[in-house]
């Protein structure tokens, strides 16, 4: 019997990937990866092949060998070099709400097949079991030139609404209520939240607890520009400066 079954496992904890996700990586079912960890069933040659390939293991070292963490930590082995045998890098899908769908979501995300028709994005992003892109639609998180802008995409993890201590106040959030969705940072009291806006010319909105249908914690964001980090290096520079001032002060 050879040893894949042991090293996808120990591959998985290495790169601290749920059975979910890591299936996901490779169109697998979590049961059937659980089945190959187990022993109980032999994978096909293609999936042997992916993996390999995906984790940068010789085919021979993956079946027959039983790996260590640091050789999984530092391992760079010779990849296959048939290119009827390499395969491009899977990444998991996400679900995308898009610009169009922004307005429609509110009403239908608890419908299973309107979830189930979403767009789907592939991004290098391992925990996204709990993960949904939003599209950014307004400049209600801009200031100053920065911040999110419209055709932004924001990846966010779910938050369990009975699990207030998961809700850190001043983090960017995506709240969803019964007929809208809004993107701001999030402050919460024991009976609302408040969502304010980067913008300094817009109010805050109050909500009851109640109000509230699904959360969603951003991550990560792509944005369609390039950020301008400007202002932020002049802002650095000039504290430097300050400090360099006040040195020669006090040496003088």
């Amino acid at each position: 019997m050879s040893s894949f079954g042991k090293n996808i496992k120990k591959i998985r904890k290495v790169r601290n990937l749920s059975q979910q996700a890591f299936a996901g990586i490779f169109n697998l079912k979590r049961a059937t990866l659980g089945a190959y960890e187990e022993e109980r069933s032999e994978p096909k040659i293609d999936t042997i092949i992916k993996i390999a390939n995906y984790f940068s293991i010789p085919i021979d070292d993956l079946l027959t060998k039983e790996l260590t963490v640091n050789a999984l930590l530092k391992f760079k082995g010779d990849l296959t070099t048939d290119t009827h045998l390499i395969t491009k890098t899977i990444f998991p899908e996400i679900d995308f709400v898009t610009e169009r769908l922004m307005s429609e979501y509110p009403f239908s995300f608890e419908e299973e097949e309107f979830i189930k028709h979403l767009p789907k994005i592939q991004l290098p992003i391992y925990n996204s079991e709990l993960c949904r892109a939003f599209t950014v639609v307004n400049l209600e998180m801009t200031n100053n030139a920065r911040g999110f802008y419209p055709n932004d995409i924001i990846i966010a993890e779910r938050v369990p609404l009975t699990d207030p201590i998961k809700i850190t106040n001043g983090l960017n959030y995506v709240a969803v209520t019964a007929d809208r969705i809004i993107f701001r940072k999030l402050y919460q009291s024991k009976k609302e939240f408040v969502l304010r806006a980067d913008h300094k010319n817009l109010h805050d909105i109050i909500l009851h607890k109640e109000d509230l249908k699904e959360l969603w914690n951003v991550k990560y964001v792509f944005c369609k520009r390039i950020p301008d980090f400007s202002n932020m290096v002049e802002a650095k520079l000039n504290l430097i400066q300050q400090d360099l001032a006040k040195l020669q002060e006090h040496l003088r």
